[in-house]
């Protein structure tokens, strides 16, 4: 796939790699990380992106002249920006003003347009300003809604699930994805449960309802995404902001792996899965979703008080 000669960007999508931690790995147990930072757009939302676009033509809702606009934290924005471009489709992003920086000039320098929502409102805030716009001219939008559209679970079902198990197939014992708009988490897991042999599936969220990883939820405090199924779930793992943080900084130190804060909580999650299985003596294979790479999380917010980059 990646020596491939492809029509489009859109074709670039998806079969990304697994990579071994093994500076993580408690005897016994495998852990990897799939590395959805080697999608086209930089991360794990390139796949619900492109599917929501890709299907909304084949039915006709994203139609000519058809404005697309969504909600997102910034990397969602990235895929549709980029997508967008090689298709022709206008886009407008609702973001809270305190997004990164790179985010910001990354989704500009596609040419769409953003639209900013209160930071203290979070990412919630920034769903219902998009509502509301929509609402004022709804012919005038086509709005994907990241977080009820069944295409976006549906992306993981077909792609990042199938893939998982034609990379370590029967070897898997366990899954791990954080719970943003929870599309990964959701379609991966139903992909995963339909296989032969049993694999636990974790939810990682945010331990705290304010918190530093950005792209996760809190779903206790958040309003739930539709397409949230936690009974699919076989356990919700809380992880700690500074756990995802120094976890982060481990994988760039031990593994050569630069990623954002939201993958280190997950590679957090995968590790305490993993000592669970080594503490009872048994073998297993953890596989994690790295979501973004760090460089994104360069410009550092306002609760970070003792990184500087």
């Amino acid at each position: 796939m990646r020596h491939a000669r492809i029509d489009s960007i859109l074709e670039a999508v998806g079969q990304t790699p697994l990579v071994r931690l093994r500076s993580l790995e408690p005897a016994g147990v495998e852990i990897y990380l799939k590395l959805e930072y080697m999608n086209p757009g930089g991360s794990v939302k390139d796949r619900p992106a492109r599917q929501m676009i890709l299907d909304a033509l084949a039915d006709g809702r994203l139609g000519e002249g058809k404005i697309l606009i969504d909600s997102t934290s910034g990397n969602t924005g990235v895929a549709y920006s980029l997508f967008g471009a090689a298709l022709g489709l206008r886009v407008q992003l609702v973001m809270p003003s305190n997004v990164t920086q790179a985010r910001k000039d990354i989704t500009r320098a596609f040419g769409s347009e953003l639209i900013f929502s209160d930071p203290m409102d979070g990412s919630d805030g920034a769903i219902r300003l998009a509502k509301e716009i929509v609402a004022r001219d709804p012919e005038r939008y086509f709005y994907p809604d990241q977080y009820a559209n069944p295409s976006n679970p549906r992306a993981h079902y077909l792609g990042t699930g199938a893939e998982i198990l034609a990379q370590v197939g029967d070897r898997l014992t366990h899954f791990v994805a954080g719970l943003g708009t929870s599309g990964t988490c959701m379609g991966t897991t139903r992909r995963l449960k339909e296989h032969a042999r049993p694999i636990h599936c974790v939810a990682v969220e945010p331990a705290e309802a304010l918190h530093g990883l950005e792209g996760l939820k809190h779903m206790g405090s958040s309003i739930v995404p539709p397409i949230y199924e936690p009974e699919l779930l076989d356990e919700i793992l809380p992880v700690a902001t500074e756990d995802g943080w120094r976890m982060s900084d481990r994988l760039a130190a031990d593994e050569g792996l630069h990623v954002g804060h939201s993958t280190g909580a997950n590679a957090h999650g995968a590790l305490v899965l993993a000592e669970r299985v080594a503490a009872r003596g048994e073998r297993g294979c953890v596989v994690a979703i790295a979501c973004d790479r760090g460089d994104r999380y360069f410009a550092p917010m306002k609760w970070e008080k003792h990184y500087l980059w």
